[in-house]
């Protein structure tokens, strides 16, 4: 409970209250999933939310109506599996959350759920660019990295694409990040800060250790660390024994991402996240979408910033993370091609 009230810090709670007259509604596809549970108890929390709607193959109404019984004032709504019903959940939407898909399991690459999780991205953003075309979409089904340019393919199908409001969601590497170089150095997660870049699966992401408050961790145990940082899922995966994967991490990545959207457009300035966003940075290294710091404001996507000063050691992940990247971004832009 105390890190659910810590995601909404008193100030934020007092920026809402003066701008409660703005109502936002919140679309969680895939609600009734690992992610899509504990993820919707989060939205409840979340004094910004007023209206929250829960849809979801099979389960999504009696999610909804286990979680509007949490004693905070927004409206909760299940649905279910039929088109009207999904419809219904998106219209309206300022926020769509996307965590539908299966989940790893030990000895699955994020390349095997591709195979499951491409078609079912694909089909909720057809109904995503249909019914709630202006919505901020934020991204969580892995492998991220292809699901996003699917995604955006999908809305450029209809005509519909924005660049500014479709995000993968990353938040997990930096939370990961933050929390793994405190356990190095004893100290406080909160006052970690961690600038992760690239993608999101194993050595596509890349810690930036140098811009951190520790920029002196070196040898192996820099190389640990980046390790762990990296492979943070599989740690989780193995730990649960074919029981999932980081569900509960990611719930709380994907409501810290959907919490700092909605502070951006109730006006609040100086919001800043990672996420997997269509980028300048690497384009002439066929990386269309890249993770890296992003400034959030009203529209989503404020600015995107540059990667800074990297080492010599950091330039060679750079290098090996854009290789895989790039081959990520294709496979998902040639999936929605062959099956439209």
């Amino acid at each position: 409970m105390f890190a659910a009230r810590s995601a909404f810090s008193t100030v934020g709670r007092r920026a809402f209250s003066v701008s409660a007259q703005q109502n936002s509604k919140v679309t969680v596809l895939g609600a009734a999933g690992g992610i899509g549970q504990p993820l919707s108890l989060l939205l409840k929390l979340n004094p910004r939310v007023t209206e929250l709607a829960l849809y979801d193959i099979r389960g999504g109404p009696g999610v909804a109506a286990d979680i509007s019984h949490v004693n905070t004032k927004s409206k909760v709504t299940g649905y279910n599996p039929v088109p009207e019903q999904l419809k219904a959940a998106l219209e309206g939407a300022e926020i769509v959350l996307i965590p539908a898909g299966v989940p790893r399991k030990p000895g699955m690459t994020r390349d095997d759920l591709f195979k499951t999780n491409a078609s079912i991205v694909r089909d909720l953003a057809k109904a995503a660019a249909d019914y709630a075309p202006d919505a901020k979409l934020l991204i969580i089904s892995n492998p991220v990295n292809s699901t996003v340019p699917i995604t955006a393919e999908v809305f450029k199908s209809k005509g519909v694409y924005n660049p500014k409001r479709l995000f993968g969601v990353t938040t997990l590497d930096v939370v990961r990040a933050s929390k793994f170089i405190s356990e190095v150095k004893t100290t406080d997660p909160a006052n970690e800060e961690v600038t992760v870049i690239g993608g999101h699966s194993g050595h596509t992401i890349v810690p930036l250790l140098s811009q951190s408050n520790h920029p002196s961790i070196d040898g192996a145990t820099r190389d640990a660390l980046v390790k762990r940082i990296q492979f943070g899922g599989d740690e989780v995966v193995q730990a649960k024994d074919g029981a999932g994967s980081a569900t509960l991490s990611m719930a709380f990545a994907g409501s810290r991402m959907a919490d700092s959207l909605l502070r951006a457009a109730q006006g609040e300035t100086g919001v800043f996240e990672p996420a997997f966003v269509e980028s300048p940075l690497y384009k002439d290294q066929d990386c269309e979408f890249f993770s890296s710091k992003i400034e959030l404001g009203p529209e989503g996507v404020k600015a995107i910033h540059p990667v800074g000063k990297v080492n010599k050691y950091e330039k060679g992940l750079i290098a090996t993370a854009l290789k895989e990247l790039a081959a990520n971004i294709k496979k998902g832009q040639e999936f929605v091609k062959a099956n439209p």
